[in-house]
């Protein structure tokens, strides 16, 4: 067994090229995310994620699949799923009538998602989106079930359902909130100036009534200043001490995108990827991903994989045989049905009928 892999990283094109098998057998690499560039059929996506499971079966293949206007396939008979506000507007309808019917058809997009994707080859999606609706956030926006962390925490409860049915895990995101703050974290690094008691209040409400279904968290590229100097997904005050320690929080953590503007300046410095890597790690991260870095020849992927080594070896970050556990509790335990095999299951059937 890998003492702990680390890094999720992903691929340029349709196929594997020789470097990606390379870096796919690298001791660190321990999940691979994949992008609509990365689409062009079902046959070529079963294709790819079954030449990545013969060169690694332990490998976790992720991708963001939300719903609306996030997910990364969308033809050859992937389901448009609906973006997660049409579920809260739904629970809105009809006084209680439209609450229960909004978690029935929540119940029915995760399991869409799932058996579809899983049907594929796909191990893991980034999903459900726990942020709260404050009308703030542009890069969140439709992405968010509502404004209210209940109806939040039940919507995002019932998704998870339907994604256990087909056999996949979940990842709740982003800890402790991203929809309060204006700014794209993608493009900038927001600043969440409330306090936490009002966060822990508020937006961190879903992941602590969400503790023991969660299989896996992704913190916000956000700081929090009255809470830490840090984005939470460097905090152990944000990752040890409130997620884990407070919430009792067991499953995986994953840092977002190291490549995003949010994760490249670190208290008041620029950091390399590598050096961003390992504070998250230190900081209670089990897994780190760096996005969109193949599409040039992959030297910045190459470079994370070498620095991170070189930076275990001088003690800035510890392999954690626990996060290597959580790694491997994120793959599919049940045999998926295949796509023919879904398209006539009468409870992927009856799903697509509760969809929005």
């Amino acid at each position: 067994m890998t003492e702990h892999a680390p890094v999720v990283l992903d691929i340029a094109g349709l196929a594997l090229d020789d470097a990606d098998r390379r870096r796919l057998r690298h001791p660190l690499a321990g999940g691979l995310i994949l992008f609509a560039r990365n689409w062009q059929d079902r046959r070529q996506l079963t294709e790819l994620a079954a030449e990545i499971k013969s060169i690694r079966s332990d490998m976790l293949i992720c991708v963001d699949h939300e719903g609306g206007r996030v997910q990364r396939f969308r033809t050859d008979g992937f389901t448009h799923l609906p973006p997660m506000r049409a579920l809260g507007e739904m629970w809105m309808r009809d006084s209680g009538a439209g609450a229960m019917a909004a978690i029935d058809a929540a119940t029915a997009a995760g399991h869409v998602l799932g058996a579809e994707l899983r049907a594929c080859g796909i191990d893991l999606s980034f999903t459900p989106v726990l942020d709260l609706d404050h009308g703030a956030s542009s890069v969140i926006d439709d992405r968010a079930f509502h404004r209210d962390a209940r109806v939040v925490s039940v919507l995002a409860k019932s998704l998870m359902h339907g994604l256990l049915l087909a056999g996949m895990h979940n990842c709740g995101k982003h800890f402790p909130g991203h929809g309060h703050v204006k700014a794209d974290s993608h493009l900038d690094l927001p600043i969440d100036r409330r306090t936490v008691r009002a966060i822990l209040a508020d937006d961190a409400r879903p992941y602590e009534w969400l503790s023991t279904c969660l299989s896996s968290v992704m913190p916000a590229h956000v700081v929090y200043p009255k809470v830490d100097s840090r984005a939470a997904g460097f905090s152990p005050r944000w990752l040890k001490d409130i997620l884990r320690l407070q919430f009792g929080f067991t499953g995986a953590v994953f840092s977002d995108d190291l490549s995003m503007a949010g994760a490249r300046r670190i208290d008041g410095a620029d950091v390399t990827h590598a050096e961003a890597a390992a504070l998250a790690l230190s900081a209670g991260c089990d897994m780190v991903l760096l996005c969109n870095q193949s599409v040039d020849g992959g030297a910045a992927l190459d470079t994370l994989l070498d620095d991170l080594l070189q930076a275990r070896s001088q003690g800035h970050w510890q392999p954690d045989p626990d996060s290597e556990a959580r790694r491997l509790d994120l793959l599919p335990q049940t045999a998926p049905f295949g796509w023919d095999d879904l398209m006539h299951q009468a409870a992927y059937q009856h799903a697509l009928e509760r969809l929005p």
